[in-house]
C-alpha cells in the first residue's frame, strides 16, 4: 500500500523505502543532507546556552508539564522566561 503525493504521483512502499535509505546514507538529491540538532537560530540571533540546578523531583514536574504541553523542556522554560520578561510578542 503507498501514498499519494500532493501532486498525484503515487509512492508505493518500496519506493519510500529506498527514499529513506537514500535520506539515511546522506544522499539527498538537490537538498542540504546535512542534519543540523538543536534548535534553530530564532530570526538570525544567535543562541546561548544558560544552565542552572534544580532538585530531580523539580525537573520531574517541569518534564511532566512540558511534555502535557507537547512540548519540549527547554521550549518550556524559554516561554516562561519570555512570558516573565515581556518578550512573547517579540520572539
Amino acid at each position: 500500500m503507498g501514498i499519494i503525493t500532493k501532486n498525484g504521483v503515487e509512492l508505493t512502499d518500496e519506493m519510500i523505502e529506498q527514499i529513506a535509505e537514500a535520506f539515511e546514507r546522506g544522499d539527498w538529491p538537490g537538498a542540504e543532507s546535512r542534519i543540523l540538532k538543536g534548535r534553530p537560530l530564532m530570526l538570525g540571533e544567535k543562541l546561548q546556552s544558560v544552565t542552572f540546578k534544580m532538585p530531580v523531583r523539580k525537573v520531574a514536574i517541569l518534564d511532566g508539564k512540558a511534555a502535557s504541553l507537547d512540548m519540549s523542556r527547554s521550549d518550556y522554560l524559554r516561554r516562561l522566561l519570555d512570558e516573565d520578561l515581556d518578550l512573547t510578542a517579540a520572539s
